[in-house]
This record gives structure tokens, C-alpha cells and sequence, in this order.
């Protein structure tokens, strides 16, 4: 009989952490949703104040054109390192604010995409994103694999992406250009995955509401940046210029 027990304990007990973790990562989903949601809005409003009749507004003219373009590329960047420095000393509704603006001001940045590419292609490649982000993450969570190793591998080569990025500025190649965006779409993909799986590593049951609130807000801030970037690489493939 008390073999019976304990086993039915061990049985409960694991019952409890699979529900606990189906919640942890429901959060997270959801949390990203609606960063992806906020940055869909600001971009798509940005965009409709700063251009009337096919010509720049004042406020297109300041965000896109003048020096506060700075501003506006750099502000989300500053956000996302004040958020991930400043979690563990923020409570969970501050940090939730505060990512909401980091999406905000990532759709203010992002809005100029519509300047470039027709709204079309724009919606079509944020459902090829939505679907492919989908799988690969499905599959990081799923997967009995450690994906730690190849987790290496592909933050060696985003270091190696970012310093070609910047060489390219300068060079304004094409081919380069089109190799960085190939490279792009794999290594956003591998990292998709997983991140996932180190997302779902990280939960603990014994964790207070605070601590798996901030875990879950962070998750929500890594697979938001996965797929924002597997997105704009994307859309240099499939996005048509106008």
C-alpha cells in the first residue's frame, strides 16, 4: 500500500509540473503575441501618419529623415538592454510595461518598411514567419534533443552576421547583402528552436509568481526578437519593392 501511494504522489506530482509548465509557456506565448500585436499597430500607425498622398507629413519627415531617425533606430536597442539588465530589480506588471514600449518603439522603426515594400507582401511574409516560427518552436519544445551545442554555434555566427551587417554598410554589395539574408533566415530559425527549448528549461515549480513572471516576460523577449529578425529576413526574399 505504500508503494501504491508514493507512486500515485510521484504520478500527481508530475501531473502538477506538466500543468505548471503548459502555463509557463502559454504565458510566454501570449506575452510575445502581444509584443508582436503592439509593434504591429505602432508600425502600421506610424506609418499612416507620416506619408499623405504618397508624400512625407512633418512627422514622416522628422522620423524618417531627419536626425531623429537616430533616435528612432537606436531607442529600441537602449530599451531592450535597460530591460535586460533592469529585470530582476523590476516587478512583473513594471517589466510588462516596459516591454510593451520596447514593442512599441520597435513598430515605430519598423514602420518604414512600407516606404520599401507594398503592404501585400508585408502581410504575406508575416504569415510565412507566423508559420515557419511556429514549427521550429514547436519543435525546440517537443524534441528530446539538446540543442545546447548547436545553441553555441548559431550565437557564433549572429556575432559573425552583426559584424558583416556593419562591414556592409560600407560596402553596399549586393551579393554580400544576399548572403547576409541566407545566413539570416538559418541562423534565426536554428536559434527559434533553441530558444524555445532553453525557455522551457528554465522553469521551475518552486518558483514565486515574481520570479516565473520575470522568466516568462524575458522568454517572451527572446522569441519576440527571433522572430521579428527571421522576419525582416525574410522579407527581403519575398518583400516586392515598390
Amino acid at each position: 500500500m505504500a508503494d501504491l501511494r508514493n507512486y500515485q504522489g510521484r504520478v500527481q506530482t508530475g501531473e502538477m509540473i506538466d500543468q505548471g509548465l503548459r502555463t509557463y509557456m502559454l504565458k510566454v506565448y501570449n506575452l510575445m503575441a502581444v509584443g508582436l500585436a503592439i509593434t504591429g499597430l505602432a508600425a502600421y500607425f506610424a506609418f499612416t501618419f507620416a506619408v499623405s498622398d504618397g508624400q512625407l507629413t512633418a512627422f514622416g519627415a522628422a522620423i524618417y529623415t531627419s536626425p531623429l531617425k537616430w533616435v528612432v533606430i537606436f531607442a529600441p536597442l537602449a530599451m531592450v538592454f535597460f530591460l535586460s539588465f533592469r529585470i530582476n530589480k523590476m516587478s512583473v506588471s513594471a517589466a510588462q510595461t516596459t516591454f510593451a514600449v520596447y514593442a512599441a518603439l520597435v513598430g515605430l522603426s519598423l514602420s518604414s518598411i512600407f516606404l520599401i515594400y507594398t503592404g501585400q507582401s508585408v502581410v504575406q511574409t508575416f504569415f510565412v514567419t507566423a508559420a515557419s516560427f511556429g514549427a521550429l518552436s514547436l519543435y525546440g519544445y517537443s524534441t528530446k534533443r539538446d540543442l545546447s551545442a548547436m545553441g553555441s554555434f548559431l550565437m557564433m555566427g549572429l556575432f559573425g552576421l552583426i559584424i558583416a551587417s556593419v562591414v556592409n554598410i560600407f560596402l553596399a554589395s549586393s551579393a554580400m547583402q544576399f548572403a547576409i539574408s541566407v545566413i539570416g533566415v538559418l541562423i534565426f530559425a536554428g536559434l527559434t528552436a533553441y530558444d524555445t527549448q532553453r525557455i522551457k528549461e528554465m522553469y521551475y515549480a518552486a518558483d514565486d509568481a515574481t520570479t516565473a513572471g520575470r522568466k516568462a516576460i524575458m522568454g517572451a523577449l527572446t522569441l519576440y526578437l527571433d522572430f521579428i529578425n527571421l522576419f525582416m529576413f525574410l522579407l527581403q526574399f519575398m518583400g516586392n519593392r515598390k
